[in-house]
This record gives structure tokens, sequence and C-alpha cells, in this order.
């Protein structure tokens, strides 16, 4: 059972390479980054895994504050378990001290939902992670909604958000980045009812 003092991971989920930077998929890279600027840290290669990570504490001053290890897998989507298993064991994070931050098909574009373990959804970086090391770690899941027409859905994740979308994207990271410092600080209840939407 994890404690206070345990270390929290927080995996941005998301494809490396400058040419999926902006696509849908790749909206958990985005609030990682956001979060890393909110800390002052910058990505550093980790030692031990395929993964750029960033070290710090999130919150408050004092007894409030939680040591986090914010991390971007380098290995492709679909391949997320193994970097984000050897993190969790070199930082001996307790797995329901994981939160995994991934776009998500079944909800409208920019709302979001928090949630402690349950099933992939279909999306293949949640798939990996489960594979590797259960499925009992958080997740917020952004949402992105559904591809439009009969555009398949591996075509619609790695494509940019378009124009309209954009406009809000700014704001949307930022709230998704504010519902990971609220799930840190006053647990997960507290970070649903203030952010499911």
């Amino acid at each position: 059972m994890s404690d206070a003092t345990d270390p929290w991971l927080i995996v941005g989920l998301g494809n490396p390479g400058p040419e999926y930077a902006a696509n849908r998929h790749n909206v958990g890279f985005m609030v990682a980054d956001l979060l890393a600027e909110r800390i002052g840290g910058k990505f550093k290669r980790a030692q031990k895994a395929q993964a750029q990570v960033v070290e710090g504490r999130i919150g408050p001053p004092g007894p409030g504050s939680r040591r986090v290890v914010l991390a971007k897998p380098m290995s492709y989507m679909n391949l997320s378990g193994g970097p984000v298993t050897a993190l969790r064991d070199f930082y001996k994070v307790p797995t329901d001290h994981i939160v995994a931050i991934h776009d998500e098909l079944d909800i409208d574009y920019g709302m979001l939902r928090l949630k402690l373990g349950g099933g992939d959804n279909g999306h293949n970086g949640l798939k990996s992670m489960t594979k590797s090391m259960g499925p009992d770690y958080h997740r917020v899941r952004f949402g992105i909604g559904r591809p439009p027409g009969r555009m398949q859905v591996a075509d619609f994740v790695l494509k940019d958000f378009g124009s309209v979308e954009r406009k809000e994207l700014a704001f949307l990271v930022d709230r998704a980045a504010d519902s990971v410092e609220c799930l840190l600080a006053e647990g997960l209840e507290r970070a649903q009812s203030a952010y499911n939407s």
C-alpha cells in the first residue's frame, strides 16, 4: 500500500518525433510538457528507460507537496508499457501512484474524465501499460471525440487538431494539467468532482 512519501509517476502518452508533436494522439505529451514548465524542469533522457523525464515537486511548499517524476515514453504509443514499467521499478513507485494522461475517443473534445483502473477502450498506450503492470493506475482521459464521417480511427488520432479545436487547445491542456495537480494534492474523488465533465 502506498503512503504520502511515495513518489508519483505522471506519464504523458504520445509518439516521439516532430511529425507527431501536434497530433490528437499526443495530447498526453502536451499536458506533460506544461506540467514540466510549471515545476521549472526540462525533460532529459532517462538513464534506465526509453523515456524522457523531469523530477520535481507539485503542490504548495511543505507537507502538501508531492514528489513527482514526469515522463514521456520515447518508444511509440503501442510500446509504452516497457518504459513506464522500467521507470516504476527504478523510482519505486506504487502502481496506484502512476497517472497516465491520454487522448480518449469516446469523450467529446476537451472534456476530461479522471479514474482509477478499468479497461483500455482500444487505446494502444493503455493496452501496453496494462499488459506490463496490470490496470490499477490512474488515468486522465482527455476527450478528442470520434472521427468525422468514414475517417478511420488510426488516421484521426494521428492528425493534428483542427483549426477550431486549436483555438481552445491551450486552455484545455491547462485545465488537464490542473486536474493532475488536484489529483495529487486532494485525491481522486475531489479531482473527479472538480474536473469530470
